[in-house]
C-alpha cells in the first residue's frame, strides 16, 4: 500500500512522493478528470526575460531534451499509465507549447483517445521576446481530450457561456499568468495560474470529482480543486515543490483566506460568481474516498 507523502486533514488533498512512471501502477482508484503539465523538454541554455531581468529558460534536468524519439517515448508511457486510472467517461487536459504538444497529440491519437479541444491560453501579460527574431510567445496550448470515443464526456456548457456573456465560450481563454499573491509560499518554475485550471476543473468535473495529476509540481491542480469543492491527487519527485504544495494546502485551510483566493480568481463577471454558482451546484454522487 503507497504511503502518502501528504495527506490533508479533510482528506481532498493528497501528495505522493515519487516518479509518476512507478507509482502509478501502484494506484488502485479510477479518476474523473486527469490534468497534466508534463516536461516541455525547452532546457537547452536559451535566455528569456522574467520581471525586467534576463533569465536562463532551463527549469532542471527534468526538462532536458533528449531528442524527438525519447520524447514520443516519454509521453507514450506516461499516457499509457495514465489512461488505465481514467474513468471510462473521464477526460484529460495536457499542457504544452511547440516544444511538446505535437508529440502529446500524435500519442493521445495512436493510444485511442478521442481529442476535443485544443484551448490556446493567450496570456495576458508575457514576458517579451529577448531576441527581437521572432514574435512574442504569449501562448500555451492545452489538449482537452476523453477516454473512449463512444462513451460520453461531462462538459459544464451552460457555466462556460455563461461566463463568456451569455456566448458559446470559444477556444481562446485570456487570462493572465500568476499573480503575486500566487506565490505566497514560494513559486515553481513552470506555474500554472489558478485562474486556468479553475475554469477547466469546473468546465469538465462534477462536485467531489477526483483528480489526478501526475507531474504536480506546486499543486495549482490541487489547490484549484478544493477552491471548486473538487478532490486531488498529485504526484511529484521533487521534495522541494511537495512542501511547496503541502504549504499551499495549508494556506487555504484558513477559511479568510480560502474565501479571498475564490475571490481574486480571474475569469469570473464578479467576484462572488463562484461563490454562488459553487452554492447551487448539485451535489454529485461521488462518496468514494481514495483508494491508493
Amino acid at each position: 500500500m503507497l504511503k502518502p507523502y501528504f495527506k490533508s486533514t479533510d482528506k481532498n488533498f493528497c501528495l505522493l512522493e515519487g516518479d509518476s512512471m512507478k507509482l502509478l501502477p501502484k494506484i488502485n482508484h479510477k479518476f474523473d478528470m486527469i490534468f497534466a503539465d508534463p516536461p516541455y523538454f525547452l532546457s537547452n541554455n536559451g535566455l528569456s526575460i522574467q520581471s525586467g531581468k534576463i533569465v536562463s529558460v532551463n527549469k532542471g534536468k527534468w526538462d532536458k531534451s533528449h531528442g524527438t524519439e525519447y520524447i514520443n517515448q516519454f509521453n507514450r508511457q506516461w499516457l499509457t499509465l495514465v489512461r488505465d486510472k481514467m474513468k471510462e467517461d473521464a477526460t484529460i487536459w495536457i499542457s504544452g507549447t511547440m516544444h511538446n504538444i505535437f508529440s502529446v497529440g500524435q500519442i493521445l491519437t495512436e493510444l485511442d483517445f478521442k481529442i476535443l479541444n485544443i484551448v490556446t491560453w493567450q496570456k495576458s501579460n508575457p514576458p517579451p521576446n529577448f531576441s527581437c527574431r521572432y514574435f512574442t510567445h504569449s501562448t500555451e496550448q492545452i489538449i482537452w481530450a476523453r477516454k473512449n470515443d463512444r462513451t460520453p464526456h461531462y462538459f459544464n456548457y451552460e457555466l462556460m457561456k455563461q461566463l463568456n456573456g451569455n456566448k458559446q465560450m470559444k477556444d481562446v481563454w485570456k487570462l493572465p499568468a500568476i499573480a503575486p499573491w500566487e506565490k505566497s509560499c514560494t513559486k515553481h518554475p513552470t506555474q500554472k495560474p489558478l485562474s486556468v485550471l479553475t475554469r477547466l476543473i469546473l468546465a469538465s468535473t462534477k462536485p467531489n470529482a477526483w483528480i489526478l495529476d501526475p507531474f504536480a509540481g506546486s499543486s495549482t491542480t490541487g489547490i484549484a480543486a478544493n477552491l471548486s469543492n473538487r478532490r486531488f491527487l498529485g504526484i511529484d519527485q521533487e521534495k522541494e515543490y511537495l512542501e511547496i504544495s503541502k504549504r499551499r494546502k495549508l494556506e487555504i485551510e484558513d477559511p479568510k483566506i480560502f474565501k479571498k483566493y475564490r475571490q481574486k480568481l480571474q475569469g469570473f463577471n464578479n467576484q462572488t460568481e463562484l461563490d454562488l454558482f459553487l452554492a447551487n451546484e448539485p451535489k454529485a454522487e461521488y462518496t468514494i474516498d481514495l483508494i491508493l
